[in-house]
């Protein structure tokens, strides 16, 4: 598929394709850590929500309110893979996906405070009336169990891919803004970030809109 010049234009055209009358639409935004997908899902949601009077008219759910909690981590011997796939709670998002889909009730989600580098249960709330649900993560089209049980719960998806190298350095900027050293940020960017992006860029299944400009946006 081509790349498209305007990432925000393109994706809010799509939805307006995939909106479903009377019912709630789905969007999933996917890609490898450090592509941007998370700037680019909230200022989609924040322009839906600018166009409209009458309440919201669409919410973001993070699929990162789903990792395991690091004692749970560290008791497997997964704290150092912290991020990979192996690492949330995957079963609970499917769920919690097709309970959004089915829509008819406020439903809570948990959150990840990133400073704080844990899960809040209950911190999300998706109202009952919003019509429009985007979706953003790292595997939501990962083509793996149980992952694979996502894709076909969207109405559409995005894909966000960059190059291997502007993936890097953005990794390390994040774990340098969190006060790494230089040598432990391009550690942990180099160690496990890259592996968890590869894995996302080479096993996903293929989007119904691919993001390969490469932007200054950072999730």
């Amino acid at each position: 598929m081509a790349p498209v010049c305007s990432e925000h234009t393109a994706v809010l055209d799509l939805i307006v394709k995939a909106t479903r009358c009377s019912k709630r639409t789905l969007i999933g935004v996917a890609g490898p850590p450090g592509s941007g997908k998370s700037t680019l899902a909230e200022d989609v949601v924040e322009r839906l929500n600018s166009e409209t009077r009458n309440g919201l008219r669409a919410a973001l759910l993070p699929m990162d309110g789903f990792h395991l909690d690091n004692e749970v981590l560290a008791a497997r011997g997964q704290l150092a893979r912290k991020g990979a796939p192996e690492t949330f709670e995957a079963a609970g998002l499917v769920r919690l996906v097709r309970r959004v889909r089915d829509g008819g009730a406020d439903i809570h989600y948990p959150l990840f405070d990133r400073a704080r580098d844990r899960c809040l249960p209950d911190a999300g709330l998706l109202k009952a009336e919003t019509p429009i649900v985007v979706v953003e993560g790292n595997y939501l089209l990962l083509d793996a169990p149980p992952w694979d049980g996502l894709a076909d719960l969207f109405d559409a998806t995005v894909f966000l891919a960059q190059p291997i190298e502007i993936l890097e350095q953005r990794l390390i900027d994040r774990w340098l803004g969190l006060g790494f050293s230089p040598e432990a940020a391009a550690e942990k960017a180099r160690g496990n970030d890259l592996d968890n992006a590869r894995l996302v860029l080479e096993n996903s299944r293929a989007a119904d809109l691919l993001l390969t400009q490469e932007t200054e946006a950072t999730d």
